[in-house]
């Protein structure tokens, strides 16, 4: 079976969840995972799934983005793409002041630890930036990235808070 990544970005306007995902079920394509949102007015969905061969896709979508308000992008997911959980999960937010480099401080001490991003959203509201991101770190290494993040708040001057999820939850 095919496994294939679709992209679809542009200005946002009502239904697009639903054209994209009419369009794929016609074609019999069961979506596995997605994520959608909305950013100042501009819609971005990533979404992965099986079924149907890449072109049939890529025509299927065709009528969707003929204005150009809309891009489309399909890709194949490679058989090794679906990797196990590498980690033990955590939740992991930061509050302060907006500043430039707050989220590459932040992510880079989880990548150093050899941890992974696994979701991440910011906004900006007024003068508070707010990031919370769900992450994997290699077992045992919480206590000494939570640190590390420590660090890199104080220097930063924002708030930040690293605790264990139930991976049930997410």
């Amino acid at each position: 079976m095919n496994e294939l990544a679709i992209t679809v970005i542009g200005r946002d306007r009502p239904g697009i969840v639903a054209d994209v995902a009419e369009v794929l079920a016609g074609l019999g394509a069961n979506l596995t995972d997605s994520t959608m949102t909305r950013l100042r007015g501009h819609f971005a969905m990533t979404l992965v799934c099986a079924g149907p061969a890449e072109a049939a896709v890529q025509q299927a979508l065709r009528p969707l983005t003929a204005d150009g308000q809309l891009l489309a992008t399909v890709r194949p997911v490679p058989a090794d793409g679906q990797q196990p959980a590498g980690g033990e999960p955590h939740l992991l937010s930061v509050h302060g002041a907006d500043r430039l480099g707050i989220v590459a401080a932040v992510t880079r001490v989880v990548a150093e630890a050899g941890g992974n991003v696994t979701d991440l959203t910011t906004r900006l509201t007024g003068p508070l930036y707010v990031l919370v991101a769900e992450v994997e770190l290699p077992t045992g290494t919480a206590a000494e990235v939570g640190r590390r993040l420590s660090e890199t708040a104080r220097a930063l001057d924002v708030e930040v808070t690293l605790r264990p999820v139930d991976s049930d939850v997410l």
